[in-house]
């Protein structure tokens, strides 16, 4: 599949070796253009009725021209979330994101604006638990058993420029964890559990 010239220009126009970078170097050859842009959203954990910050952060992707595909990395910092047990016993806890693989994805560059699909693979960790204030002891290696796998994807009927960005939108199951000390089976009563829901919002494409 190659790149239609409406997107060839586009890209070129960010800079000449953008131009570069389209022209494959040899017809057995991928030609592989890297990309960042900027990403925030929010995620909502069903189980809990939370809704946590996802970023700002930077999504690096190397695209190949190509086909279409892609890899990429989208480190997502630390954030705090807080919410109610049996409606009034309030627990907070800090939670992080550690990348489990790189991201994986497609992308059609037949069109100007193209749906995206793809899945990312995160460790889920939390720490500094407090339930009603008062600290818990979880140890420093509190985390989901398995990686928790989320598709972001352009919804139904969107589109996702490759300059511009768009939103890309998931539904996700978080697994059992492990290593959380005495807090380990209140976690895994609490916390996991299908429907949760991913809202990212990519805009200002760049050459890396």
């Amino acid at each position: 599949m190659s790149v239609s010239r409406p997107w060839t220009r586009r890209l070129a126009a960010l800079g000449a070796g953008a131009a570069l970078a389209l022209t494959p170097v040899a017809a057995h050859a991928d030609t592989t253009l890297g990309l960042e842009h900027d990403a925030v959203g929010t995620s909502y954990i069903k189980s809990t009725g939370s809704t946590i910050g996802v970023g700002p952060t930077t999504l690096s992707t190397n695209l190949n021209v190509d086909n279409g595909s892609f890899t990429g990395h989208m480190p997502l910092p630390g954030t705090r979330t807080k919410f109610e047990v049996i409606g009034f016993i309030p627990v907070e806890a800090d939670v992080a994101f550690v990348e489990a693989a790189p991201i994986q994805g497609q992308i059609s560059l037949v069109d100007q604006n193209t749906p995206v699909t793809s899945t990312a693979s995160y460790y889920i960790k939390l720490s500094n638990i407090k339930i009603v204030g008062l600290p818990t002891f979880t140890g420093p290696h509190c985390r989901t058993k398995n990686p928790v796998t989320i598709p972001a994807n352009t919804p139904a009927g969107g589109n996702f420029n490759l300059l511009e960005g768009g939103t890309l939108k998931g539904t996700f199951t978080i697994g059992d964890f492990q290593n959380c000390g005495l807090n380990t089976w209140l976690i895994n009563l609490l916390v996991p559990g299908s429907g949760n829901t991913i809202d990212i919002n990519v805009t200002n494409g760049r050459f890396a």
